[in-house]
């Protein structure tokens, strides 16, 4: 991975107002030779299926919480997201990958997903959009 490919945003900033590579408060693999239409329409749509995944705990969405650390999307369309947990002892450490997992696959154009857990860095409350700040009145 290059790492001028790769590039932070303020967390909270809209998909459809940062490049490709840069979605809020991931990390978006921008070495994908598909036409950057397509790769702005997948990343959109992408966003959109992770803002469904909620913490049955938590009422805000994974994205939005900035539980997901990488999107990787591949020339042959198979998406790598390395995303955290609030908690290594979170109770839904099982069932929120495989949640992520199903809403990108059903992101048309997505040939297949793999979803990695990943502990460093540690999610803290930091990586958290003002959305979620707001609905978790944590200011």
């Amino acid at each position: 991975m290059s790492d001028d490919k790769v590039k932070d945003i303020p967390v909270g900033t809209p998909a459809s107002e940062v490049a490709i590579d840069t979605p809020p408060n991931a990390e978006v693999v921008g070495n994908s030779t598909l036409p950057q239409e397509e790769l702005n329409r997948m990343t959109d749509d992408i966003i959109a299926g992770l803002k469904t995944v909620f913490d049955p705990e938590i009422p805000s969405d994974v994205y939005e919480l900035g539980l997901i650390y990488k999107i990787d999307i591949g020339d042959d369309r198979m998406v790598k997201i390395d995303m955290s947990l609030t908690s290594p002892n979170c109770p839904s450490a099982q069932e929120l990958p495989i949640m992520v997992e199903n809403a990108v696959s059903s992101v048309p154009g997505v040939k297949e997903t793999k979803v990695e857990v990943v502990w460093d860095p540690p999610w803290d409350p930091s990586r958290m959009s003002d959305e979620a700040r707001l609905v978790l009145n944590m200011w």
